[in-house]
């Protein structure tokens, strides 16, 4: 996908990109895991990024968020460079929803409360709001009966979508992502797909890490392979999951087709 293309800037020639990478590095060490990552993801889409375990696609997200920091580059969320020192990294994170392969759920807490903490401390937002938002999201991801369930009375699949619910009580911009459902039992896997699907319908901005070739193919915009900290190619499902330019591509595909 074009970085140039009329649809990308602005009437004064800014990128108009909801997320914008460029020349993007991370080094844990010697390990040099990012390799010059540029990347889009425009206001709206749905950005699939998938690869073998190792190849930068999970400290890609980390970086987005500033839960890691980028060692060099650029990163600019809705034009806002992230990576600037004055940033507020509260704020910015609010308006990034963030989704893990753990549920990261508060155990000794309830669902409602799980939903309404960092409203309360970041959002800053009465209890009466947050209850209401709350209980808006939960039923948003169909989970308005477990309110007051603690997490380990939930399967895993109910935590990820309790996860999701307060990730929207946030009102993001945008969500990422990563591999949401490599933790849970296969029959639990479609629940999650089947909320990410809707959030997809309504217009939210996401990029998602994930092993699920077939919610890339249905719901993906774009996807994107990375491999070795690099991105080897980007396009439409119908291009880089069905006739793949390159062979590591190729190779990779056929490897996840078998499993």
């Amino acid at each position: 996908m074009s970085m140039d293309g009329p649809e990308m800037r602005t009437a004064d020639g800014r990128d108009d990109a909801a997320i914008l990478i460029e020349g993007l590095h991370k080094s844990f060490g010697d390990n040099h895991v990012l390799r010059g990552i540029d990347f889009r993801v425009a206001h709206g889409e749905v950005v699939c990024v998938i690869g073998p375990s190792g190849s930068g696609k999970s400290t890609l997200l980390r970086c987005v968020n500033r839960l890691e920091e980028a060692s060099e580059g650029t990163i600019l969320i809705e034009g806002d460079d992230i990576r600037d020192p004055e940033a507020d990294v509260d704020l910015l994170r609010s308006r990034i929803g963030m989704v893990f392969q753990s549920f990261n759920l508060f155990p000794h807490l309830s669902v409602l409360r799980n939903l309404t903490i960092a409203q309360r401390r970041v959002r800053r937002r009465s209890e009466v709001e947050a209850v209401e938002v709350a209980r808006r999201n939960l039923a948003r991801v169909g989970l308005s009966d477990k309110i007051d369930a603690y997490p380990a009375h939930l399967s895993g699949g109910q935590q990820q979508r309790v996860a999701i619910a307060r990730a929207l009580s946030m009102d993001p911009d945008m969500m990422l992502f990563d591999e949401p459902t490599s933790a849970l039992d296969p029959e639990l896997v479609g629940e999650v797909l089947e909320v990410m699907r809707g959030l997809a319908d309504d217009g939210m901005t996401m990029m998602v890490v994930t092993h699920e070739m077939g919610f890339a193919r249905e719901v993906a915009d774009r996807v994107v392979f990375m491999d070795a900290g690099v991105v080897v190619e980007e396009g439409p499902p119908s291009e880089v999951l069905v006739e793949p330019r390159h062979e590591r591509t190729r190779r990779f595909l056929k490897i996840v087709e078998q499993d």
